[in-house]
């Protein structure tokens, strides 16, 4: 079966940090790009962050860029979300994704898996 496990969330101040992993199981997602969405309480499900198969071609939602990081291990089993200078509009479910055919990163529509979120929670 295949499992997409988020971890990592939890409730932090402004201006803290956290580092969300997600967890790969049941196939190999080694030639697939790997994001992570987020969706706050009323609004629509929006794209943060997104990589490569390689870990190479990152592209990062704008509100987040400079203060967020994705990356993925070296045996592709893993894909982080290092997140920084959080913000109370950062709250939100984050959820990681892989998309198989490496196609309209910024699409969730192009996601075939995905995990069942972590909830962030950034206090102001």
């Amino acid at each position: 079966q295949v499992q997409l496990v988020e971890s990592g969330g939890g409730l932090v101040q402004a201006g803290g940090s956290l580092r969300l992993s997600c967890a790969a199981s049941g196939r190999t997602f080694g030639n697939s790009a790997m994001g992570w969405f987020r969706q706050a309480p009323g609004k629509e499900r929006e794209f943060v962050a997104a990589i490569g198969w390689s870990g190479g071609g990152a592209v990062q939602l704008d509100s987040v860029k400079g203060r967020f990081t994705i990356s993925r291990d070296s045996t592709k089993t893993t894909v982080y979300l290092q997140m920084n200078s959080l913000k109370p509009e950062d709250t939100a479910v984050y959820y990681c994704a892989a998309n198989v055919l490496n196609v309209g990163w910024l699409n969730g529509r192009n996601y075939n898996y995905w995990g069942q979120g972590t909830q962030v929670t950034v206090s102001s």
